[in-house]
């Protein structure tokens, strides 16, 4: 079992809209990942991020796709590239990740938090 978080701890976790404006190859990564490219608007602009999404998307269907991130973990280095974000998935039970997203992502701005 996860063990239990309070209100406070949650409300550390920064997790807001993004769109991916670019995504590309990455083939230095351990496991298949795509290098990505996502505006969260203009107080946070645009971060890097690597995420293993090969298995349910191609690259051209991720452009202009809103996500969900977490955008206040600190950088992490994925073979020879610095992830910034963390992107939000969940596993579709046979190895793919489906990413979140906002059920009507045009009614909000880029780098709206989630609360």
């Amino acid at each position: 079992m996860t063990p239990a978080i309070t209100y406070a701890d949650f409300t550390k976790v920064d997790i807001r809209i993004g769109q991916i404006v670019e995504a590309s190859d990455f083939p230095e990564a351990r496991k298949p990942a795509f290098r990505l490219k996502i505006d969260f608007g203009p107080e946070i602009g645009k971060k890097d991020s690597s995420a293993q999404l090969t298995k349910r998307y191609r690259k051209e269907d991720l452009i202009d796709r809103k996500i969900l991130a977490v955008v206040n973990f600190p950088p992490k280095q994925v073979a020879n590239f610095i992830s910034e974000v963390l992107v939000l998935g969940v596993d579709d039970g046979s190895g793919g990740i489906v990413l979140l997203s906002t059920e009507n992502p045009g009614e909000s701005p880029l780098g709206s938090r989630m609360y």
